[in-house]
């Protein structure tokens, strides 16, 4: 089967963010279907974890979830920006941090069904503390905890926000995995 594609697209709304339109589309079994599509420039987080294991979350304001999420240092991509670049100024905006050593931890879909939002997920170590540089309108609180902890919080239900769970995962299990090696290598 080929690909999907495009064939109509009736724009609804263009914002500074998004961009909704209603598309008919091919599908690769050769069907026609009118979806209704959210665009989106993407986005990265950052998992950053200090020497103490202590991951940095943030508990921020989100009006559209109701309330308060913990989440991971995140935001847009900016145009001309790369997934890398965004990671970095997010971090450094919202947590007041750099970071030395970066890993890339792979991308998520937040809601494919709709959305074209794809985040880049980094894991950031060697962190160095600087002004924290919240946009107008972001309330958040940078905070610290154990990563088991925040681990914890993903498996009951603490923490919901999809890219930190995502995120948190994933850097759990390349630690793990660097620790297997770490204890297979008999010059440790």
């Amino acid at each position: 089967m080929s690909e999907g594609k495009i064939l109509k697209r009736e724009p609804a709304f263009q914002g500074k963010v998004i961009d909704v339109a209603v598309e008919t589309v091919e599908l690769p079994d050769g069907s026609q279907v009118d979806l209704e599509m959210v665009r989106h420039p993407g986005g990265a987080a950052a998992v950053a974890l200090d020497d103490q294991d202590r991951v940095c979350l943030l508990r921020q304001y989100r009006h559209a979830s109701g309330g308060w999420l913990w989440e991971l240092p995140a935001g847009r991509i900016d145009p001309g920006e790369t997934p890398f670049a965004t990671a970095q100024r997010e971090l450094l905006e919202e947590a007041g941090l750099q970071a030395e050593d970066w890993t890339e931890l792979g991308v998520m879909h937040s809601s494919p069904g709709i959305f074209t939002e794809v985040i880049h997920l980094w894991f950031a170590r060697g962190l160095t503390s600087v002004p924290v540089e919240h946009e107008h309108g972001e309330v958040i609180e940078v905070h610290w905890m154990p990563l088991v902890q925040a681990l914890d919080w993903c498996n009951d239900g603490n923490i919901t926000d999809s890219k930190t769970l995502a995120g948190l995962y994933r850097a759990g299990a390349l630690i793990r995995n660097r620790l297997e090696i770490l204890s297979e290598d008999p010059g440790c």
